[in-house]
């Protein structure tokens, strides 16, 4: 039995580093594009028509893009305002 310890590679273990495609998601994600490209009227003409045609599968996509969409810039970071406002009623009701 030999227990000298093995050598490692410097980067043994890290992985991808995170947001890193790997190369069929990378070639997958190109083609969907690709046909987005081509499509008539170009991928906002094709998008405008879907969101007409099939808003069930249009808002489905929005409501995953727009996570990422909001995530906002550090710099210059979402503002929320909140309002209330007191109405008077009349005594005629």
């Amino acid at each position: 039995m030999n227990d000298k310890p093995t050598k490692k590679p410097p980067n043994a273990g890290n992985g991808r580093p995170k947001g890193a495609l790997n190369k069929e998601n990378k070639a997958l994600r190109e083609m969907i594009l690709q046909a987005l490209d081509e499509q008539p009227g170009g991928g906002v003409g094709y998008l405008k028509i879907q969101a007409s045609e099939n808003p069930n599968a249009f808002m489905t996509l929005l409501g995953k893009v727009l996570p990422t969409t909001l995530a906002g810039d550090p710099n210059s970071p979402i503002k929320h305002v909140a309002r209330i406002e007191l109405v008077a009623m009349s005594g005629n009701g």
